[in-house]
């Protein structure tokens, strides 16, 4: 599995108020441009086409909990899957998780797969977020 890495914002955006993670919308899209942890809105990523089973914008993630034991807080989402449909997604390496609900949608974190994914007409790829330890703790 990937490693997930937060964007620098992401905790400032925190004591901002900017998310709500027990309540806002997140989305995963998919990018060939290595992120930069100084990115701080989804305009700072330059996203695949969308086509042949890829929306723009990105994949709903799910929200499953935000919770805390011990002070350690943690927030569960919904592996999200992409499929390719009628031909192939366009290339991409990296999943990059942000909100959807504050205007310019703020990022949170991103996860590189180390190569280009290629994936063809009819095969799925699955960014898998861990439904066990979360997406990610802060304590």
């Amino acid at each position: 599995m990937a490693a997930f890495n937060k964007f620098n914002q992401f905790v400032g955006d925190l004591g901002n108020k900017v998310h709500n993670l027990s309540t806002d919308a997140m989305k995963i899209m998919l990018t060939d441009v290595a992120p930069v942890a100084t990115n701080t809105v989804k305009a700072n990523i330059t996203e695949i086409a969308a086509g042949f089973g890829y929306t723009a914008g990105g994949g709903a993630a799910a929200f499953t909990s935000w919770s805390q034991v011990a002070g350690l807080w943690k927030l569960v989402l919904v592996p999200v899957q992409f499929t390719a449909a009628g031909g192939n997604i366009a290339q991409f390496r990296y999943a990059v998780l942000y909100n959807t609900t504050p205007a310019g949608g703020p990022l949170v974190g991103w996860w590189d797969y180390g190569a280009e994914v290629n994936l063809t007409n009819g095969n799925s790829f699955t960014v898998q977020l861990d439904t066990t330890n979360g997406v990610f703790t802060i304590g």
